[in-house]
């Protein structure tokens, strides 16, 4: 019986392999994909015929700088009513109390299971169920002039977005690991000390990222209030192609300014990510731009061995 053995080790050991790179095909066809739909998007704008000088012009126009203010504005009192709203109703759902559970449940599925439209609408005519609103023999006057737009509209946006963020602080306390509160309460604090100092600082890391999300998007559900007369940019920009007839123009004005904003809150949301995340992770931070800028022109290389 004959049986074959193995070419020898050295006689494969001496043939020079040549490596072949893999060819990723299919994203070569997905990079012509996009770039054909990039020159097709282009063409189409430039066959519109864009006036990018009445884009440039309405830029610096105050009544529209006006109206991103506005709307930046609305987002902060919005957002700190939301995440006000928000722990404190995280910390009520996570109560044993059934009564302080319930309440939250409810204020949650109220405001969560609602239009943010139809929200702001009801808040606008509010004056229709109150038409007084006072504190007896202190003050008294007509609830259609306390509740300006803005106001029902920071309360409206508020009040919606406190539904969302205290699911969103919920489950960062709930990433806390139970022994952390078992053992400030050991060292003599309370349930509420225990709860700020220890568990809401440790929790940060994994709220800071929704939040971060949920402060663009309200950036942008701020264009709702002009429904109750709020004059944002998107509500001026309107009035002004109303009369121009620069419809597209104006458009892009106003995209050009969501963007640059979205921009900001994005660096903001991206520095306060990694502040949080010192200690908490053993992976690296991630560089800030200045450090990505750095490491690939600066001259601090490694020597070569």
């Amino acid at each position: 019986m004959n049986i074959q053995t193995e070419p020898s080790v050295k006689g494969a050991a001496s043939v020079d392999l040549k490596i072949v790179p893999r060819r990723h095909v299919g994203r070569w066809i997905g990079a012509a994909g996009v770039v054909l739909f990039l020159v097709w998007l282009g063409v189409s704008f430039y066959r519109a015929k864009i006036d990018w000088a009445t884009v440039q012009e309405y830029l610096t126009v105050p009544v529209l700088i006006q109206g991103i203010g506005v709307a930046l504005l609305l987002t902060a009192v919005a957002m700190a009513l939301g995440l006000l709203l928000g722990v404190i109703t995280a910390v009520m759902r996570l109560s044993k109390n059934p009564v302080v559970s319930g309440v939250a449940w409810l204020y949650i599925w109220v405001f969560r299971g609602t239009p943010v439209y139809l929200q702001l609408l009801m808040w606008f005519n509010l004056a229709l169920i109150f038409p007084v609103i006072g504190i007896p023999g202190l003050y008294s006057g007509r609830m259609i002039d306390v509740l300006t737009p803005f106001i029902a509209a920071s309360i409206g946006l508020g009040l919606n977005q406190g539904a969302y963020t205290s699911e969103v602080v919920r489950s960062g306390i709930l990433s806390v690991d139970e022994g952390q509160t078992e053992a400030a309460q050991a060292v003599g604090m309370t349930k509420l000390q225990a709860m700020r100092r220890i568990v809401l600082p440790q929790a940060m890391r994994v709220i800071i990222p929704p939040v971060g999300n949920e402060v663009i998007g309200m950036l942008k559900t701020t264009s709702l209030a002009s429904a109750i007369g709020v004059s944002e940019i998107l509500s001026e920009a309107q009035h002004i192609y109303y009369v121009n007839n620069r419809i597209m123009e104006l458009l892009i004005v106003c995209a050009v300014w969501y963007l640059g904003a979205v921009s900001i809150l994005s660096i903001g949301q991206f520095y306060l990510e990694r502040y949080f995340a010192k200690g908490a992770s053993s992976r690296q931070l991630p560089q800030t731009p200045f450090q990505r800028i750095k490491s690939i022109f600066g001259t601090n290389r490694k020597a070569l061995s």
